[in-house]
């Protein structure tokens, strides 16, 4: 995962030399599924996150065996049966921020934006268009996001036993709190 973070870190350098660049490695990524039978919450507090500043290039990497949900069992299931997340270790986004120019970095405050990119997950990519927020606070910058996904547009097989328990959409929930690079 260093390595292909480290990739992304060049590829977002090169594309803009003149853009601030903010990062984490402890963004949060949670997802919730609602059924008459069941919830079922997952969070993961490891999502490695880049934004530049000027050019609204955003990178999300989600390392799926992170996720950490209240049973035991359940952890199993969605590493072992739905994600096999020894054959797609990771989940990503890789998009931008398509109204960055809305965003005033240098002016404490909270600002709405559009994002639009793909994400990939078990080794499917969809274009995503999501709303989301960015605030600016001081050298802080918290990005926050949620949107809904169908398993079943990323190739998740939900086998008929355990189907009445887990909804067809989650609700996937992004938030970072974002540093400034150092140049």
């Amino acid at each position: 995962m260093k390595k292909l973070f480290a990739v992304a870190l060049i590829v977002l350098s090169a594309n803009s030399m003149y853009g601030q660049r903010y990062m984490t490695r402890t963004g949060k990524v949670s997802f919730y599924s609602s059924t008459p039978v069941e919830n079922i919450e997952a969070f993961n507090n490891e999502v490695a996150t880049v934004l530049d500043s000027k050019s609204g290039d955003m990178m999300f990497q989600v390392p799926v065996k992170s996720f950490k949900f209240e049973k035991e069992l359940m952890q199993e299931h969605f590493n072992e049966d739905f994600m096999q997340s020894d054959k797609y270790p990771k989940a990503d986004f890789k998009g931008k921020v398509t109204d960055i120019d809305n965003v005033n970095f240098a002016k404490d405050g909270t600002y709405h934006v559009k994002v639009a990119g793909k994400l990939t997950m078990h080794g499917v990519s969809k274009d995503i268009n999501v709303p989301g927020t960015i605030t600016v606070k001081g050298s802080e910058v918290t990005t926050n996001a949620k949107f809904t996904i169908r398993e079943e547009d990323y190739g998740i097989k939900i086998p008929s036993v355990v189907s009445s328990k887990i909804a067809e959409k989650m609700e996937i929930t992004v938030n970072a709190i974002l540093t400034p690079l150092q140049k």
